[in-house]
């Protein structure tokens, strides 16, 4: 089957627009946080931290509620949290012996969400 010019994934003809590349670069975050961005969807590409972040949408929960929700051991629960806690997608709050979890702020939600979104769409 012959491929049509709409179905390739490049220019037919090299011709730049210099003021779409520069509003473009205008518009490029800064390396730093091009990197940050990476390194936290590289912490949620993890499915069990996937999981750990959904189970958090709802409600607080701890190591002992995260590791029965998910059927997993304790202590991997607990680096799961360690690594969340490091990009801060996650925080604690002790309550007595007791240390929850929770989402570290509406944006976890909100990436969490528009990513859950889009992978649903047909």
């Amino acid at each position: 089957m012959a491929e049509t010019h709409l179905e390739t994934d490049h220019c037919e003809t090299h011709l730049v627009d210099r003021a779409r590349v520069l509003r473009a670069a205008r518009a490029m975050p800064e390396a730093n946080h091009l990197h940050a961005l990476v390194d936290t969807f590289r912490v949620l590409s993890n499915p069990t931290r996937l999981k750990i972040v959904h189970a958090l949408l709802s409600e607080e929960l701890c190591v002992c509620d995260l590791a029965a929700l998910l059927n997993v051991n304790e202590s991997a629960i607990s680096r799961e949290l360690r690594v969340l806690r490091t990009m801060r997608l996650v925080k604690n709050n002790r309550v007595g012996k007791r240390v929850y979890y929770a989402l570290d702020d509406d944006h976890v939600r909100q990436i969490f969400a528009a990513g859950l979104e889009h992978v649903k769409e047909p």
